[in-house]
């Protein structure tokens, strides 16, 4: 049993390298899909994930790094979000959409032009956690210090944002710069992730374990570390799924953490039906006191 949870692990560099950036990622993932989901940029997320495509794309094209690639295309998703909701007064969703498709559009016709492309485009899309580099590492390693840089100097307008976009004006907050700022944040882990599990997946990461961590606890802090409880143990169970059933490792690290999600949700609710039941129960065996209360 031990050589079976742990084998893979000693005797395979790659799960070890993979293992890591796995635990990277979801550390990075935990801060940033905390407020992704408190703040509802759900969407969003997924926006600037799939906008990151035609960056990747180009840049594998011309033979330079996907991480300069996707730190471009993510800017120029970001700008031109910016730039539709304020020149035309459109809704933030209007012009997400539209340069989600736009771009999405772009980066497949940027792969079409490639007949070599298909191997490129898989990793684009599904990642390659599998073929990480010491470099990857370090480049994830610095991405989650700046990451939990930014959510630190800023969790107090970050947390009224999430609450009421009024309450953090009140309380002398600029909402457009914080609420670029937060999307900055979104975007950079976005870019540090999609080697991991690529740009279809990464919203996975981003959403599952904080939506977990939302489920029990009430404090930002608590959220985070549940999250990046649920992230690591999903990496390590995805990655052993896929040695064990040579199943895809990104896809497998992703189902886990919706599975997780999925337990957990399941539990909360047996709970509140056991609560529900109990004070059902409750009223009928005090009803005097059930009425005084209504009183």
């Amino acid at each position: 049993m031990v050589d079976f949870l742990l084998g893979p692990f000693a005797d395979n560099e790659f799960l070890r390298q993979s293992l890591m950036a796995g635990i990277l990622v979801a550390c990075i993932c935990a801060v940033a899909g905390t407020f992704v989901v408190l703040r509802g940029l759900a969407f969003v997320g997924d926006a600037l994930a799939h906008g990151v495509v035609p960056g990747v794309a180009t840049a594998t094209l011309l033979g330079v790094s996907g991480i300069f690639g996707a730190a471009i295309g993510a800017i120029v998703m970001m700008t031109g979000v910016a730039l539709v909701s304020r020149r035309f007064r459109m809704s933030s969703d209007t012009s997400i959409g539209l340069l989600f498709v736009g771009m999405l559009a772009l980066g497949v016709i940027i792969t079409s032009r490639s007949s070599s492309f298909s191997g490129d485009i898989t990793e684009i899309l599904f990642g390659e956690v599998l073929g990480i580099s010491d470099a990857d590492l370090w480049w994830q390693a610095v991405a989650l210090m700046v990451v939990g840089a930014i959510a630190w100097v800023c969790r107090r307008p970050f947390l009224l944002l999430s609450i009421d976009e009024g309450l953090a004006q009140t309380s002398g907050f600029s909402v457009h710069r914080y609420h670029n700022m937060m999307l900055g944040m979104v975007a950079l882990t976005v870019v540090a992730s999609f080697q991991t599990v690529g740009t279809l997946l990464v919203l996975g990461m981003l959403i599952a374990p904080a939506a977990t961590g939302v489920l029990f606890a009430r404090r930002v802090s608590t959220v985070m570390l549940t999250a990046a409880g649920v992230g690591i143990l999903s990496t390590y169970v995805g990655l052993l799924l896929s040695y064990h059933a040579d199943l895809a490792a990104g896809a497998s690290i992703i189902l886990v953490t919706v599975l997780i999600f999925a337990l957990c949700a399941i539990v909360v609710e047996i709970q509140r039906w056991r609560g529900h039941r109990k004070d059902i129960h409750h009223d009928h065996e005090q009803p005097h006191i059930h009425a005084q209360v209504h009183l």
